[in-house]
């Protein structure tokens, strides 16, 4: 009997490690591995907790690969911020390694991914292991990097693994070919990105982290520059990213960063909480715009995913603002891990050429 080809899938996150065995049709086994909060607080770097993670990740994947007799063929791990690269299926080699475990570009669990799966595929011998598409993608228009100031430039920071992955099915589902579509993506979660995707490439974005695009569930978005000056001077610069980044959107109106909590609070008609929400929905529907127009308005549709696109009323409201520009998908939640086997198995099966970092 022959043993099923699956590829192991590994997406670390803050306080726990997500892996998944997927086959090419699809998820077989998902587990998440807990690491508690005081064990990790031992460790500045987050690549310094490799050891401790994956001790406990490899003992749970022996056992689920032992049991299913299942055949490794690829091993995949979520791509961590890294030097702005084209986006596609990279391999795990020694340079991103080297960037991996340095965190110089930053100190995100994330960064564990590549370094999960290039010990995995050594464990089970195979010749390479894979990141997709990680958040630093990097294809925008040059005139998109321009931002007003010389020396304050535009960059590109993506949830660009679900937008694509997504996109890719949308594309599937109208029958047209993924390299030659044009969508507006708005992955909407914790986090949000809104995209204008051409041809398969993210050609403009907001800077979800910082300073672009709509408020968030803590995070500020665009602001009037006054208002920023005016805290620059008055407190420390660590102070004001921390606001910035994880004191402000939701959480600063209303007091909560929990989108179910919201939900909850705008069907019980709490009226400050609606009024935070219409400004959110507003927001998401201009930049909606903004990359519609930027696209020239030849699109093949308008796409929301994530988190927040579980909410009925909110995506029929985003629908009523911007459904007249073209077709309208909901994709709700996200499909990394999905993503990520996906990337690696058009490798494995010769139908794309893993890059070099």
């Amino acid at each position: 009997m022959t043993k099923t080809e699956v590829a192991i899938v590994v997406n670390p996150g803050s306080t726990s490690t997500k892996f998944a065995i997927f086959s090419r049709e699809g998820s077989l086994y998902e587990e998440t591995v807990r690491h508690p909060q005081e064990e990790l607080a031992k460790f500045k770097l987050v690549s310094e907790q490799f050891d401790f993670r994956y001790t406990m990740i490899k003992k749970a994947v022996d056992k689920v690969v032992a049991e299913k007799g299942f055949q490794v063929v690829a091993s995949v791990g979520r791509g961590g911020p890294v030097k702005p690269l084209e986006g596609g299926t990279y391999l795990v080699n020694q340079a991103l390694l080297d960037d991996l475990n340095s965190c110089k570009f930053a100190n995100h669990a994330s960064n564990l991914g590549g370094i999960i799966a290039d010990q995995l595929a050594k464990d089970f011998g195979l010749k390479e292991s894979y990141i997709v598409d990680p958040v630093t993608t990097d294809n925008m228009w040059d005139k998109a990097r321009l931002s007003g100031l010389p020396g304050i430039t535009r960059i590109c920071r993506v949830h660009a693994l679900n937008i694509k992955a997504v996109a890719r099915k949308i594309a599937e589902k109208q029958g047209k070919d993924f390299y030659k579509a044009n969508y507006v993506v708005a992955h909407l979660g914790g986090g949000i990105s809104i995209a204008a995707l051409e041809g398969g490439k993210v050609v403009d974005v907001n800077d979800g982290l910082l300073g672009m695009g709509p408020f968030s569930m803590n995070r500020a978005g665009a602001m009037p520059l006054i208002g920023i000056i005016n805290m620059c001077y008055s407190m420390p610069k660590e102070e004001v990213i921390r606001i910035f980044s994880r004191e402000s959107g939701f959480k600063a109106y209303i007091g909560t960063e929990d989108f179910r909590d919201i939900e909850d609070r705008v069907k019980a008609g709490d009226p400050e909480t609606l009024k935070v929400f219409d400004a959110f929905e507003y927001q998401v529907a201009k930049e909606i715009g903004a990359y519609a127009a930027a696209l020239k308005g030849k699109i093949d549709g308008i796409i929301v995913t994530g988190g927040c696109a579980y909410f009925k009323k909110f995506v029929e409201d985003l629908k009523e603002y911007t459904g007249w520009m073209g077709e309208f998908f909901v994709y709700p939640g996200e499909d990394e891990l999905a993503a990520l086997a996906e990337g690696a198995f058009r490798v494995v099966d010769g139908k794309e050429k893993a890059k070099n970092y």
